[in-house]
């Protein structure tokens, strides 16, 4: 610590030591001029050796899958089915990338959602490139989804995943309006016009027609699993569909996934599955947005508490019913 005593001339010449005392110098300002495009870029995350020429690309879900931009607390953030179309097709231009490791960290999202990245990553396969879907700590429900879209699933150790199935999330505060003497009356056109109005108890008809929905977006993710999963049929993926969630070990006994692997692993087994000894692994981002190595994720703007990780916008219940591929306990 810095310590100013004496008088003036003394006061002077310890002010002059203390501004070139490494111990006594303010933070560092760096300024650096960047582009105003949001384009994205390209970083590399690791090399193979000096000479290696071919990459594999790191694409990263995480978080809720919806149609939308993520919310925030402090501002507005990527829409994760236009980011992950984008990131494919950046990858599908560049001739040198053989492969896409597809990081799924997520416990689901909108059904919507989770169909059209299924669908962009059906497409992506159709150039000729793989895409191994990576499980981390989650991959549940609409997580899940996507990843039956993969040539291959890998699962860490302790990844969670399953949760097959549909949930249709609604609230009812018409109790509450009663108690504090307030009353909501529609006009509408017919008589399921307002079905799912959070404003009056939902009638017996109303919820037979929202299970008939729900069945049939299961019917669909039975589907996808089953055509994904070749070593199981319909029938089989119905019995393991009940929405729980499984362990990995207890996903690749069941024919869920493929392998139990670390990352480093899969990076290992991709570079054999497209016959290169020497890659680059790269990732997509947008500008200012640095990832040190294959574990980073790029920072998120506002919105969590990270002791929790909660993302609190999105923990508040939507006005309107939705239809979820969704693994979340007690929402």
């Amino acid at each position: 610590m810095c310590k100013v005593v004496g008088r003036t001339p003394r006061i002077l010449a310890l002010v002059v030591l203390a501004a070139v005392s490494p111990g006594c110098m303010p933070p560092s300002l760096l300024i650096t001029p960047v582009t105003s495009k949001r384009q994205l870029v390209e970083t590399e995350l690791s090399r193979d050796s000096l000479f290696a020429l071919d990459k594999i690309a790191l694409i990263e879900v995480s978080g809720m899958i919806q149609n939308a931009p993520a919310t925030r607390l402090l501002g507005e953030g990527e829409h994760s089915v236009s980011l992950l179309l984008e990131q494919l097709d950046k990858a599908r231009r560049d001739p040198l990338v053989k492969a896409v490791i597809l990081r799924i960290n997520s416990p689901g999202g909108t059904v919507v959602a989770s169909e059209l990245m299924h669908d962009e990553i059906t497409h992506f396969r159709g150039k000729g490139k793989p895409v191994i879907a990576v499980m981390m700590d989650v991959a549940a429900s609409g997580g899940y989804y996507i990843a039956c879209a993969c040539d291959e699933i890998v699962a860490q150790p302790s990844t969670i995943t399953g949760s097959i199935g549909v949930i249709m999330l609604m609230f009812d505060v018409s109790g509450t309006m009663t108690k504090i003497g307030l009353k909501s009356e529609a006009i509408t056109s017919g008589v399921h016009k307002d079905s799912g109005s959070p404003f009056r108890t939902m009638r017996p008809e109303e919820r037979e027609l929202f299970e008939r929905i729900v069945q049939d977006m299961y019917g669909r993710f039975v589907k996808v699993v089953a055509d994904g999963r070749p070593n199981l049929d319909e029938d089989a993926v119905r019995a393991l569909a009940d929405g729980r969630i499984y362990t990995a070990s207890q996903a690749l006994e069941l024919g869920l996934i493929d392998r139990v692997a670390t990352m480093r692993e899969a990076i290992d087994s991709t570079r054999a599955r497209v016959g290169s000894k020497n890659i680059r692994l790269v990732t997509y981002h947008r500008p200012l947005g640095y990832r040190p190595n294959y574990y980073a994720e790029a920072p998120r703007t506002g919105g969590d508490v990270n002791l929790l990780n909660i993302d609190l916008p999105s923990l508040v219940p939507p006005v309107t019913p939705q239809f979820l591929y969704l693994w979340s306990p007690g929402y």
